[in-house]
Formats: C-alpha cells, sequence, structure tokens
C-alpha cells in the first residue's frame, strides 16, 4: 500500500540534500561551498486508523495534520461485557 493520506492526499516527495563546507563570509570566512547534493525524501507523517467511512468502519492510512483537522471520524468505543451469570454456567 503507497504512503498516501485518504483525505488530503499527502505522499512522499522527492527534494536534495545540500552539503556545504567552509566559513560564511559575515563570519570573516572566504564564503560557503557545495561539495554535494544528494537526493532525498520527504515522508508524511502516515498514520493507520480505524475510521467510520460510509456508515461502516475500515482500516485507513491517514495522516496526522488530518487527525488534527478532525477530517477522522472514530467510531464509538463498544461497552459491552459478558452476563455474570452466563459465565458461571
Amino acid at each position: 500500500m503507497p504512503r498516501v493520506c485518504y483525505f488530503t492526499g499527502k505522499k512522499t516527495s522527492a527534494g536534495r540534500s545540500i552539503s556545504r563546507r567552509g566559513k560564511a563570509k559575515y563570519l570573516g570566512g572566504v564564503g560557503k561551498k557545495v561539495t554535494g547534493i544528494t537526493k532525498r525524501k520527504f515522508k508524511p507523517n502516515i498514520q493507520r486508523v480505524r475510521a467510520v467511512i460510509d456508515g461502516k468502519i475500515c482500516r485507513i492510512k491517514v495522516s496526522t495534520r488530518a487527525i488534527k483537522m478532525g477530517l477522522v471520524v472514530k467510531p464509538v468505543k463498544r461497552t459491552w461485557k459478558p452476563e455474570p451469570a452466563a459465565a458461571a454456567e
């Protein structure tokens, strides 16, 4: 399953990591120099949660931003307990 948010559509995006060396000019150096550029990934914070979708409870992958925004409707907690008389017999 891909790392994609069910509600916001957030997914892994690509970028670059730039390595530099040297001392900045404003600190008295000759300037920062780029020594390497490598590819990297920005991964969203995706969580697997139980949610009510179209009246049914199912597990979906959702970003934490969607959870904070209140887009996820969680199912009610079960309060059912077995009868003490039925368990004794």
